[in-house]
């Protein structure tokens, strides 16, 4: 099946990547307390001052979009995805293996023996358990609607916004007016 969508995908996942961020983005299931877990640890190991990683769910539309990119349909959540960039993304094991060799947190031999896994042990093989993984994600947490907190935003940076929670921020400021202590909301004189 073709992905139709009612948005630019194009243009999403090329405001992704900017000359001014074009750190990797790691595509988790925003609804998965497993991948949340993955992703809490990412942000601990992280330790760069800006942090190497990026985060987006893949229920976003810039999840979706880069998905697409990628030649993926655009409700797959089957794996956790890397894209570094716009021509480079890595899957299921490949992602994860990528992701720890990025993780400066993380001890060197760690990052060693990922690279070296990632380059010497075949696709097929690595992946071999990761459909275990994969099935059995929501066994490990039930499905969530709410992630970690950040009180003193400093991870907001790390996390895309969804151009679908700015277009509904964009709609509700341009429907309320406030005149004079008058609210007006989309005809109404409250």
């Amino acid at each position: 099946t073709k992905n139709v969508v009612d948005w630019d995908w194009q243009s999403v996942a090329d405001a992704a990547f900017t000359d001014t961020d074009s750190r990797p983005i790691l595509l988790f299931d925003g609804v998965c307390n497993f991948c949340n877990g993955g992703v809490n640890l990412a942000l601990d190991l992280d330790s760069s001052e800006t942090g190497v990683l990026r985060f987006a769910s893949l229920q976003s539309l810039t999840g979706q979009s880069l998905l697409m990119r990628a030649g993926k349909q655009r409700n797959d959540l089957t794996s956790v995805v890397l894209v570094e960039s716009a021509d480079r993304q890595y899957f299921e094991s490949e992602a994860v293996l990528r992701t720890a060799e990025l993780l400066q947190g993380l001890p060197a031999p760690v990052r060693w023996v990922s690279k070296l896994t990632r380059q010497i042990l075949p696709t097929v093989l690595r992946n071999a358990a990761y459909p275990v993984v994969r099935r059995n994600r929501y066994l490990f947490g039930e499905r969530e609607l709410s992630c970690r907190l950040d009180f003193d935003g400093s991870l907001q940076s790390r996390f895309l916004e969804d151009p679908a929670d700015i277009v509904a921020a964009q709609a509700a400021a341009a429907a309320s007016v406030v005149t004079a202590g008058t609210v007006v909301t989309a005809g109404t004189v409250v």
